[in-house]
């Protein structure tokens, strides 16, 4: 039987029905098919921003404040302990070799060294008694009036005479010398740069109390931080800057590199030698130190292409049309630009725009001039 003959032999009303359900069926049909199945969006390769690096050369300094410093300087101090009774000199003062500075309360070293002068007048009568006898029995030992045991006594005496003279003299020769010690004096022609003593203070032996600036040379004095120490050697040209005259500059060279550190600051103490200081810095001066410190060969980018992750600064590259991260050391900033010490060669292609939307091996297309992004 045919298709026509099987619906001829049909009811009108089952062939609009049948119709009914084959129409709904294939529309129920397409519209499953356009619910199950997703859209596709199309595929749309990103447009970057680039900059191609290139080397940037330029002269790395250091720059430090110092002092203007005499190139010997004395820190004076008493050898004894005591208190201050008499201050001669100001800060500032010219004062020459010898000259009492201060003087401390001799009271107590005085008692001292009569105490001393009396035991030797003490131990000088002994001595002298003692050898009187030593040679008076001599005299009957060798006539054979005494015995060999009474001679070696008084010459044992004697000895022990003569040792207790040599010891009072030194004692009397030390309170002697602690007397002196009660002047402070200059040791050297100077100038007085530093006083922290007093009168009426009671000061221990070896507390610097003056600073004499010996006359001389002049340096400078700067004070560097350890991770600047390894840039630094001796005979390093520094040009130095002094504040109070702009229009003067002097050139010298690192004299002295301190080899241990500051225990307070942990700045290690450098010293620039001038040989022509000029007549118008004085002592105690600020200057401004500038160490060069040759050629650094460098990369720049601007801010914007730094991709940061936790604590490792990285670049976008563009390599054979894709993206790549890359490690980078920054070295410091220049105006709006970063100085990239490490992580890039010269030729290098960076991404400066649109870096959150990227991921690694993602294919890009590089913005042609004209384009406005």
């Amino acid at each position: 039987m045919t298709i026509k003959a099987f619906f001829e032999k049909l009811p009108q009303k089952k062939i609009v029905a049948l119709s009914t359900s084959v129409v709904l069926l294939a529309a129920g049909w397409q519209l499953y098919h356009v619910l199950a199945t997703k859209p596709q969006p199309p595929k749309v390769i990103p447009l970057v921003r680039t900059v191609t690096v290139g080397n940037v050369s330029t002269s790395t300094k250091d720059v430090y404040p110092g002092e203007v410093r005499g190139r010997y300087e004395s820190n004076l101090a008493f050898q004894v302990a005591g208190k201050i009774n008499n201050r001669y000199v100001n800060i500032g003062d010219t004062v020459t070799a010898g000259q009492v500075l201060m003087t401390i309360d001799p009271k107590d070293i005085n008692q001292a060294l009569a105490s001393s002068e009396a035991q030797l007048a003490s131990a000088i009568a002994t001595q002298k008694l003692a050898a009187d006898n030593a040679a008076r029995f001599t005299k009957l030992y060798q006539g054979g009036a005494v015995s060999q045991a009474v001679y070696d006594q008084y010459i044992t005496q004697l000895d022990a005479a003569n040792a207790s003279l040599r010891q009072a003299q030194a004692q009397a020769n030390v309170n002697l010398n602690q007397s002196e010690y009660t002047k402070l004096r200059s040791d050297a022609n100077g100038v007085v740069a530093n006083i922290t003593g007093e009168i009426g203070q009671v000061t221990a032996a070896g507390t610097p109390l003056v600073t004499v600036v010996q006359n001389g040379e002049r340096e400078v004095q700067i004070n560097v931080p350890e991770n600047k120490l390894s840039a630094l050697r001796l005979g390093q040209v520094a040009f130095v800057n002094f504040w109070a005259l702009p229009d003067v500059q002097a050139t010298g060279s690192i004299s002295e590199i301190a080899p241990m550190a500051d225990p307070i600051t942990k700045t290690y103490r450098v010293r620039v030698a001038i040989e022509d200081m000029p007549a118008e810095a004085k002592l105690g001066m600020t200057t401004k130190v500038i160490l060069a410190n040759g050629e650094a060969q460098h990369f720049l980018l601007p801010a914007t292409a730094i991709y940061q992750t936790n604590q490792q600064p990285q670049v976008w590259l563009v390599k054979d049309n894709r993206a790549s991260l890359a490690d980078i050391t920054i070295a410091g900033y220049s105006g709006n630009e970063v100085i990239i010490a490490k992580g890039l060669t010269a030729g290098d292609v960076v991404i400066t725009a649109g870096l959150n939307k990227l991921v690694p091996e993602q294919p890009v297309r590089l913005m042609e001039s004209g384009d406005d992004g």
